[in-house]
């Protein structure tokens, strides 16, 4: 590998020998810059350090179907926040009706919820279909089925490198020293195992089944050419004042979720939307979440939310575009859809390109197929 040819200096580069990023996110941006220059470097045909040497390039370059895909990073802790204004609306008008669709805090600060981390596997693992108490009757007592009502969440995630002490916060003017990279993630949701239990505390079974994440995280400076205004324009009311974000804005990351069942030749486009609708920015969800204190550390990972736009085909989950199954979604085979069933495979894909750059920047595959319960 280009670290035993002692290629990458000023940082640890023993750190690339480890079965994952941690190491490496932990030591910062100088470290990630550098890392950054000499492979960009590297790869520039005109460059012939890499170009005009065989035996390097067989050592450091592998065709991406020879590659075993494993987790980026040991996650310690995952959280996911509420940070789209039209999905957390449309949520709300569904179960709370249009007067009370937002809940007071909402726009005051970036909701969130602790996640389950074990739980959280790579692009291809299956999911297995979760089982626990539901309540199809509201007048009669909960009982234990498998969820028939399985949804997805399309959302993108960051991972944390270097952490803050106990009791110490991040500070807004600190919080992108804090930030390594993003990468896309599925936060699947068994929504009738959700409406049973989440008051008064939120998801919990309905949650921690299975979160699915891409294997590639792209370097928050791979993304600096993609900086946007956000859909949301500004904030209002405007946050108090450690939230406040003089660099408010967001990237733009076009999103697209394919659906195919076992009968399909080939995945179906259900939804197109874009990273730029969330209202609450990471920079803003990683200042929140430390203000207590709480010690974040290198490799946690922080998911978006649902990320919905504001047309019906921009919707985030099944349960949006479906709207709570009163709409089913048509497949090209003649299929219809308001939930996932078994054997339906869900996939993400993320991408971000403009027209005066001749490359694109991509996220890998987030893909997922689902398997009956136990």
């Amino acid at each position: 590998m280009l670290a035993d040819e002692g290629l990458f200096v000023g940082f640890d580069a023993a750190c690339f020998a480890a079965p994952s990023l941690n190491a490496f996110m932990a030591q910062g941006r100088p470290a990630w810059d550098e890392a950054r220059r000499v492979s960009t470097r590297l790869l520039d045909a005109a460059e012939p350090q890499l170009r005009d040497d065989a035996a390097l390039r067989r050592r450091a370059l592998h065709p991406l179907e020879a590659v075993d895909v494993r987790m980026p990073a040991e996650i310690g802790d995952y959280t996911d926040f509420y940070s789209s204004r039209e999905h957390a609306t449309n949520v709300g008008i569904m179960f709370r009706g249009a007067d009370n669709a937002l809940q007071p805090n909402w726009l005051h600060l970036p909701v969130g919820y602790h996640g389950r981390a074990s739980s959280v596997v790579v692009s291809g693992t299956e999911v297995r279909r979760p089982s626990g108490q539901v309540q199809p009757d509201p007048e009669q007592p909960p009982l234990y089925s498998a969820s028939k009502m399985l949804d997805f969440e399309l959302e993108m995630a960051f991972f944390v490198g270097p952490g803050n002490e106990p009791g110490q916060p991040i500070k807004m003017e600190d919080a992108d020293e804090h930030i390594f990279g993003m990468c896309l993630m599925n936060d699947w949701s068994a929504r009738d195992i959700q409406r049973w239990e989440y008051v008064p505390l939120g998801p919990f079974g309905s949650k921690n089944f299975a979160t699915t994440i891409s294997p590639w995280v792209v370097p928050m400076a791979a993304l600096e050419p993609f900086r946007c205004d956000t859909s949301a324009g500004e904030q209002v009311p405007a946050p108090l004042p450690y939230l406040q974000d003089p660099s408010y804005g967001s990237y733009d990351i076009q999103l697209e979720v394919t659906l195919q069942s076992e009968a399909m030749d080939e995945a179906h486009t259900i939804s197109r939307s874009n990273f730029r609708h969330l209202y609450w920015s990471i920079r803003q969800q990683l200042v929140h979440h430390a203000v207590t204190g709480c010690d974040m550390r290198p490799g946690d990972l922080l998911g978006s939310g649902t990320i919905s736009g504001g047309s019906e085909g921009s919707y985030g989950s099944m349960l949006e575009l479906a709207w709570m199954g009163t709409k089913p979604i048509a497949l090209p085979d003649g299929e219809q859809r308001t939930s996932i069933q078994d054997g339906d495979t869900v996939g993400m894909t993320a991408v971000c390109e403009r027209d005066d750059l001749p490359w694109k920047v991509g996220f890998g595959d987030c893909n997922g197929r689902v398997v009956p319960a136990v």
